[in-house]
């Protein structure tokens, strides 16, 4: 019980970096007081090197429900997750559909793909931090601090500069970083999330651009032809599910989504 509460712990810790900088032995300046108080819990709730009791069971279960109840916001904030599900969200008003496909299908063609997207960084984390952990070569505390390592080299490469500058000149970080290592997950957060909000419009628009043209043909050949009171929609929809299943759309719009993040 005590080894799965551990790996459940460093997930969540990889994925959140208040719990990476908590966890550490020297709390850095952005992660306050509150952090390294919240570290010391997570630390005694494992039952940690300083030889503190570690807490009962059900308080180590109320814990570890209580961070798992976040995991939604880190997968949707914090992987290739929102970028995709705002593309097909776009691509089903751009078509002109209501429901079809209805949110349970984009939903779970948004979490696979990530999955697959997200496969190489789920990877590392397997690699150098929960296999040696799980084998007693390293601690907790260093397993959750390399499987934070790979979560933020991936953000960090889907971040614009200029948002990353944007959010570290508000933060007061007026002198430049010496590497991407030293950005703080407090900065990274926000510059990824608005970084990935940009490029999954700029893909929406050109998805939508295509789209717009066929309704305004349409449109404008009923308006020839004085038939004001038929709606260009019901005309137009045909013509563009058949465009998007001539191009493959399904697949040339998933193989660009997953390319998008190389």
């Amino acid at each position: 019980m005590r080894r799965a509460i551990v790996l459940a712990l460093a997930v969540v810790a990889a994925l959140l970096p208040e719990f990476v900088q908590a966890m550490a032995p020297v709390a850095s300046e952005a992660a306050g007081p509150a952090a390294a108080g919240l570290g010391g819990a997570l630390e005694r709730a494992m039952g940690g090197a300083n030889g503190g009791a570690p807490l009962s069971m059900s308080l180590q279960l109320l814990l570890l429900m209580g961070l798992l109840t976040i995991l939604p916001a880190l997968v949707l904030m914090m992987t290739s997750f929102t970028r995709i599900i705002i593309v097909l969200a776009i691509l089903r008003q751009a078509l002109g559909l209501q429901q079809s496909p209805p949110n349970q299908v984009l939903i779970g063609l948004s979490l696979f793909l990530s999955l697959f997207i997200m496969a190489p960084t789920l990877e590392q984390v397997n690699q150098s931090a929960i296999e040696p952990y799980a084998a007693g070569q390293i601690e907790a505390d260093a397993a959750i601090s390399n499987a934070g390592d790979a979560f933020h080299a991936f953000m960090v490469r889907q971040t614009r500069e200029t948002d990353l500058a944007m959010f570290a000149d508000m933060a007061g970080h007026d002198e430049p970083f010496a590497s991407p290592q030293d950005v703080p997950f407090s900065i990274l957060l926000p510059s990824f999330v608005t970084s990935e909000l940009k490029t999954a419009f700029q893909i929406g628009f050109m998805i939508f651009l295509p789209f717009l043209v066929i309704d305004l043909v349409v449109a404008s050949v009923l308006m020839s032809l004085g038939m004001m009171m038929l709606s260009p929609t019901i005309i137009s929809l045909p013509f563009k599910l058949l465009l998007f299943v001539l191009v493959d759309g399904w697949a040339l719009l998933m193989g660009s989504l997953a390319m998008s993040f190389a």
